[in-house]
């Protein structure tokens, strides 16, 4: 305390007023100089309960100017990249009727909006910058094809990058019969394309003849070039490098850019990673889809997690069993994907077929097995959580997680989302260890209780913290030094509309403060 008081004394002088007064008049904030006083002395009449738990004034108003000068930085980040002259695509409703009636199924409410949203942004004279967010399942794919098809009418080519092999060709699959029925010619390039196809998609890509063009990281190539290209679709975008993601860009002049994700975002997150994107959510799973059966068992129940598996077996269903680790570790006694796998053969084999799969295998060896799974060439796949991802094989019914204690929530709820995805009645079987900490306990009950992938996520940023949520604390988050993502949504809510209704070029030194503080961090945070 003798150390603060010396330094306040010496130095509270120094302390800046940026925020400017008709802003903390409007918000009841205190002066910030007035405010940090408060915290470090606080008056006797203050109360301490209110102090402790970071309620009193000068907590809100320190809290909130933290909020709001973030907001403030993406903001002006926002208005910059709106001032960019981009492409001004014309739309057609009368494309969209037919594309949805060559879909053959009803598009969601959810699917709809967000097509308006995405039509908004592309008949506007500035880039689209959309984030698209959307369960497992939830059709993010079919809206980016009716922004495709779009801009495709309009004269441009478009790209579409996954992050793996197997997901760029289902991705290709899927669309393909769709976008011959309307006359576009599309094609797919990974690294397995070779010799004279190869020649011929980049001489199409080129020459403008191919419209929409599938990949992987492929489609970043110095060789392969696009005549016109408009619109970026990138899927998994967390899955690429800052780098990838730019080198696609700069194959185009201002393309649109709509990147997709599985992953639920907080909306804490969303709106300060993501605060100078434009978000659209898919909240609405198609009709006719079943909420997957989730269920604990022990490790008593398991002969009839065996007999619950040979029953879907009996209906010509696919099983899934997924271990956290490859092989035996002598510091842990845990199930691993090797042996269980050779334990899967025992009890299942001749009668169906069992394959392991992990991440330690080549990749060809990996695609082989999966296109395996998915030609129901196999029964049961034993792996560990490299199938989290991208994998979409309709005929698969059942998850079994072994250890389940052992995983992340996001991680058991992507893994959950392999199953279900179709008409069929689908079940997720958590199989976990008697002897569980608190927070375990915590995560397999949320899983029981919901299949909401943003209440999830919600719940798992509650429990690990925003550095961990993000897999690493050096993840471009931004650092508070009062403010709470978690506790402080109410405040960051009304901070980022005060700090998006105003017009930083009227505060010149606000803004410069904002741009001295945020500048530096926000490229990575943007990246």
């Amino acid at each position: 305390r003798k150390i603060i008081r010396e330094a306040w004394e010496k130095y509270s002088d120094a302390i800046p007023e940026a925020m400017p007064d008709n802003i903390r008049n409007k918000h009841n904030l205190m002066p910030s100089k007035e405010a940090l006083r408060e915290l470090h002395f606080p008056d006797n009449e203050i109360d301490i309960d209110h102090l402790n738990i970071r309620r009193s004034e000068p907590h809100r108003t320190l809290i909130f100017e933290e909020f709001f000068m973030l907001e403030l930085a993406l903001s002006i980040k926002q208005r910059k990249a709106k001032d960019v002259c981009g492409i001004t695509f014309k739309w057609s409703d009368k494309k969209q009727e037919v594309f949805e009636k060559v879909l053959g199924f009803t598009l969601t409410n959810a699917q709809q909006r967000v097509i308006r949203e995405i039509e908004g942004d592309m008949i506007s004279k500035s880039p689209m910058n959309r984030l698209l967010q959307g369960d497992v399942g939830s059709g993010k794919t079919v809206v980016a094809v009716a922004a495709a098809i779009q801009a495709i009418e309009s004269g441009y080519q478009v790209a579409f990058m996954a992050p793996t092999e197997i997901l760029a060709e289902q991705h290709f699959k899927n669309v393909s019969h769709y976008a011959e029925s309307l006359g576009i010619p599309c094609a797919l390039i990974t690294s397995s394309v070779k010799g004279t196809l190869r020649e011929k998609i980049y001489d199409g890509t080129s020459k403008g003849s191919i419209k929409l063009l599938f990949g992987t990281h492929a489609l970043i190539q110095e060789e392969l070039q696009f005549k016109k290209l408009g619109l970026i679709v990138i899927d998994e975008q967390h899955r690429f490098g800052v780098m990838q993601r730019s080198a696609l860009h700069k194959k185009g002049t201002t393309p649109d850019v709509l990147v997709m994700t599985a992953t639920p975002i907080p909306r804490t997150l969303a709106m300060t990673i993501y605060g100078d994107l434009d978000v659209s959510i898919l909240d609405e799973m198609p009709k006719g889809r079943k909420p997957i059966m989730t269920k604990l068992y022990r490790e008593n129940r398991r002969k009839q997690l065996y007999d619950g598996m040979r029953s879907e077996l009996k209906k010509k269903h696919q099983v899934y069993v997924v271990y956290p680790l490859i092989e035996e570790s002598e510091k842990v006694d845990l199930k691993n994907a090797t042996d269980m796998a050779e334990i899967m053969k025992q009890i299942f084999e001749p009668d169906y077929r069992v394959e392991l799969l992990h991440g330690r295998m080549k990749s060809d060896k990996k695609e082989s097995i999966m296109a395996a799974f998915k030609r129901k060439e196999v029964d049961i796949l034993a792996a560990t959580s490299v199938v989290e991802v991208g994998v979409d094989v309709p005929n698969a019914t059942v998850m079994v997680i072994e250890h389940a204690e052992r995983f992340g929530l996001s991680q058991l709820h992507q893994l959950r989302g392999r199953v279900g995805r179709s008409h069929l009645q689908s079940y997720c079987i958590l199989v976990a260890d008697w002897r569980l900490s608190d927070e375990a306990k915590q995560r397999l009950a949320i899983m029981q209780e919901t299949n909401d992938g943003f209440r999830i996520a919600e719940e798992d940023l509650e429990i690990r913290g925003p550095g961990e949520f993000m897999g690493t604390r050096q993840s471009g988050l931004p650092e508070f030094h009062v403010a709470n993502l978690i506790m402080d949504l109410g405040i960051l809510e009304v901070a980022k509309k005060a700090a998006f209704d105003i017009n930083p070029d009227d505060y010149p030194t606000l803004k410069e403060t904002v741009l001295t503080r945020w500048g530096k961090k926000l490229e990575l945070t943007r990246a």
